[in-house]
């Protein structure tokens, strides 16, 4: 099946690692080009050169207010045209919502929330019919994981913000997406597992509550991420598609 991405670019922040990166590998692999963003320039840089041509790497930080605008340039000024944005965030610190965290709160309602919202708002202005909007939320947007409370806190209301724009957006014939991963095997969630007393009991604990009994690969997040932003994808727009191995028992 061609998804229909050959030539098209786009931007994906938290590019350099974990499941930013994987989504960019798979756009690349079908034949799209992307602007990787990540905090860190030279690993930005690296993870580009790394996935090969019609990658290229840049320092973003998505608490910066300026960088919805550099990677949008940046998008313009290496491949001339902008198809969509995937906005990937690392997750927040673990702690539980009785703790004084007010820190760690307003920063990451910066990178998290309001940095995802500046650059789905850039994107909304520069995108035109086709263009597709896509957010890398979690699982906690339907239910809460514990010891998470900053990201219990935050996510649901970024999904909300989605469908939003999608009902805003949907005239203009640009989409919005989202994905809810799960128990994903990135360095996000071993260092959660590692957290716990008996790290290995906890990951099979956590496997058996997974219908498929094992955690997901990048690779498969990242096929999905993949036709989810593609045109293959054309008719859905303010879905929300879990990754989690059917985890999640609701509809």
């Amino acid at each position: 099946m061609d998804l229909g991405l050959k030539d098209r670019v786009y931007i994906v922040t938290g590019g350099s690692k974990g499941l930013g990166n994987a989504a960019a590998r798979s756009l690349l692999a079908e034949g799209a080009r992307t602007v990787l963003a990540g905090r860190d320039g030279q690993r930005a840089r690296q993870a580009a050169a790394e996935a090969g041509p019609g990658a290229v790497g840049v320092a973003a930080d998505n608490a910066d207010p300026g960088t919805p605008a550099r990677l949008i340039a940046a998008a313009r000024e290496h491949f001339g045209r902008l198809d969509g944005v995937l906005i990937s965030v690392g997750g927040p610190v673990a702690g539980g919502a009785a703790e004084p965290m007010d820190e760690h709160w307003r920063s990451a309602f910066e990178s998290v929330f309001m940095g995802s919202v500046r650059l789905a708002q850039a994107a909304a202005a520069e995108l035109g019919e086709g263009g597709v909007i896509g957010f890398v939320l979690s699982g906690s947007v339907h239910e809460p994981l514990p010891g998470l409370a900053v990201s219990n806190g935050l996510r649901p209301g970024l999904a909300g913000y989605a469908k939003t724009l999608a009902d805003e957006l949907g005239p203009r014939g640009i989409r919005v997406v989202g994905l809810l991963p799960a128990r994903i095997e990135t360095d996000r969630v071993r260092e959660l597992d590692g957290l716990a007393p008996d790290p290995g009991a906890h990951r099979a604990r956590m496997e058996a509550h997974i219908p498929l009994r094992r955690y997901g690969t990048a690779e498969e997040f990242g096929t999905c991420a993949a036709f989810l932003l593609s045109p293959a994808a054309s008719y859905l727009t303010g879905t929300m598609l879990p990754v989690d191995g059917g985890a999640r028992r609701a509809f």
